[in-house]
């Protein structure tokens, strides 16, 4: 029998159980049914006859009252047409007759109404209407109350059965649901606990398979499954034995390639001479080279979290790192040599700047991350030596620069004799030149300030409409001269800034001048002041050209100008104003998208 097969025979005495009980169930309430229409069909028949005959009467007994008070013609009529009527609901009511005593006083009622009948007539035949009055309390009026009691009589005994019958109707209602749930309870416990044993007959070769399954799982390849008979779990256990029969040969077989494989791919990652750590999703380390075990000190060895016994900056720099990669954000790429991260070693101290990347199933989610701590404690003292070279060399053009600047001056101005026409403009030329070539040289002195920590801010809180209107202030000409309108918008949360205005002004100075060079005549240049929570916010948004999104990310390296951006500088400006605001504990960004201007916001302190 199939495994299907096995399940439905499970169910069938549960299901022959519910059937059994839901026969049992509609004959019960056939009955009950059969019983209610009963006490409508003998008693309630009887109750709307006696009710009309005595409606009728009332009628009757009205016409003579009409008669009496001198309208003998309508209360003729109206008498005339109430005796038929009332004549066939008395032949209902003694064609009905079902409760004991019922039928003497059907009898009562019809010998009274006899009687009621020949007082009636008289009544008619009575001349004047004195005779009639006298007559009709004299012996009509006692007939009709005669009449009437016989038919509340009967009309009492039939309501009196109605609520007795309904009385034992409800008492048999009440035995037939505690019956029911009786037997329900019965054949539910019945059923289940047949149907229990037969499932787990049926699936007891599960549970064998399962065991097999759990010890393969733990690394027994010797595991089978010994399931017998024919049906779907019985082809389903040889095929599993079938599997693990090729997995204990594949084993045997490639175990050797596995451990060579992994020997080289620790010997490929022992021979780089920088620290690698490799992660898994989870986050903890799986693995790491010779150069992190020297440098770092980490070893699989020791247990515990191995990034415990890590120097504090270091474990901070790794964290950041596997976050990065494990929150699926791709590779993680530093920003510059200021992310290197120092490593204090016994011949000398090393800079070493992360890198990571992700591991990736076959699935393509991310498994893992690999982080690399290139050392570029050779790479950073060239920078610093290249640094101290260009602090250098802007430190020795400053005076000459100035001795220049004044020799062109006092020429141009005519102290040393008369210049023409054509000299003045060679000269003006000059001095112009000498103005941008002193620009660079002091952004280069500043620069190199920042970068060897001697720069020092001077913090104090300062009106943020007074940071905005100094910066616009400077280029007011130029924007003029340009076409270009500035406007400005101080948000009244946003008042007052902790920061060293020198410093703040020079970063919306660069910022609104890079602005209006790069928009057209008619543009705008506008800076915005808001509140973001502790800190407040600078942003200057300008209607140029825009910048290419693979333009964005180096912008701000020194020395970095966009191909075919308008002449004018060094490319320093940007990457003075990210250091000063940095030093501000801060960040610079910016949003652009080309033919849609760019919007350049930093933060600071509130």
């Amino acid at each position: 029998m199939t495994l299907r097969g096995r399940l439905l025979l499970a169910q069938a005495p549960l299901a022959l159980a519910l059937v059994l009980v839901g026969v049992a169930a509609v004959a019960t309430l056939a009955r009950l049914g059969r019983a209610g229409q009963d006490i409508l069909q003998d008693n309630y028949r009887s109750v709307l006859a006696m009710q009309r005959v005595t409606e009728l009467l009332g009628l009757m007994d009205s016409a003579a009252l009409f008669i009496i008070a001198g309208e003998r013609q309508r209360g003729w009529e109206q008498q005339a047409a109430q005796r038929p009527v009332l004549e066939a609901e008395l032949h209902i009511q003694e064609g009905n007759i079902t409760e004991p005593g019922e039928s003497d006083s059907t009898g009562r009622l019809s010998r009274a109404w006899g009687r009621y009948q020949q007082e009636y007539t008289t009544f008619l035949e009575q001349e004047g209407v004195e005779a009639g009055r006298a007559r009709y309390f004299a012996a009509l009026r006692p007939a009709y109350q005669e009449v009437k009691d016989a038919a509340s009589n009967i009309l009492n005994l039939n309501q009196d059965a109605m609520v007795r019958k309904s009385e034992s109707l409800r008492k048999q209602s009440q035995r037939v649901n505690t019956l029911m749930v009786t037997a329900v309870l019965a054949a539910f416990i019945a059923g289940l606990f047949a149907s229990t044993s037969l499932t787990h007959r049926a699936l007891r070769p599960v549970s064998v398979l399962s065991q097999a399954v759990r010890r393969l799982g733990q690394g027994d390849l010797e595991a089978r499954a010994v399931v017998a008979g024919t049906d779907e779990i019985a082809q389903l256990g040889r095929d599993f034995n079938a599997m693990a029969e090729h997995l204990q040969q594949y084993r045997q077989s490639s175990l050797g390639e596995l451990l060579q494989a992994q020997a080289a791919s620790q010997a490929a990652i022992d021979s780089l001479p920088d620290p690698v750590m490799v992660f898994g999703a989870g986050g903890a380390l799986l693995n790491v080279n010779r150069a992190a075990e020297g440098v770092l000190r980490l070893s699989l060895e020791t247990g515990g979290d191995a990034l415990a016994r890590v120097e504090p900056e270091v474990r901070d720099v790794l964290e950041r790192v596997r976050t990065h990669v494990l929150g699926g954000k791709g590779a993680y790429q530093p920003r510059g040599y200021e992310e290197a991260v120092r490593v204090t070693a016994p011949d000398a101290d090393r800079w070493l700047l992360p890198r990571g990347s992700p591991v990736y199933g076959e699935s393509g989610e991310v498994v893992g991350a690999t982080v690399i701590l290139q050392d570029v404690t050779r790479l950073r003292r060239f920078d610093e030596l290249k640094n101290d070279l260009v602090a250098t060399v802007a430190h020795e053009f400053r005076t000459p620069l100035t001795s220049l600047r004044m020799a062109i001056h006092l020429c141009a101005e005519g102290v040393v004799g008369p210049v023409t026409d054509k000299q003045a403009d060679l000269l003006t030329a000059a001095r112009e030149d000498c103005h941008r070539l002193q620009g660079i040289v002091d952004d280069l002195l500043d620069l190199s300030r920042i970068q060897s920590g001697r720069l020092v801010l001077d913090l104090r809180r300062v009106p943020a409409a007074e940071l905005v209107e100094g910066a616009l202030g400077v280029h007011w000409t130029a924007a003029e001269e340009r076409g270009v309108r500035l406007s400005q918008e101080v948000a009244p949360e946003a008042e007052e800034v902790t920061v060293d205005a020198e410093r703040m002004q020079l970063v919306l100075s660069n910022l609104v001048g890079n602005g209006i060079r790069h928009t057209p005549s008619g543009g705008e240049v506008s800076v915005r002041v808001s509140r973001e929570g502790a800190r407040v916010r600078f942003e200057v948004k300008d209607t140029g050209e825009g910048i290419a999104p693979s333009e964005q990310a180096r912008i701000f390296e020194k020395f970095y100008r966009v191909p075919g951006a308008p002449s004018g500088g060094a490319g320093l400006g940007l990457s003075i104003a990210q250091e000063g605001v940095q030093a501000h504990g801060g960040e610079l960004g910016v949003l652009s998208a080309e033919g849609q201007g760019s919007t350049f916001w930093f933060t600071v302190p509130g």
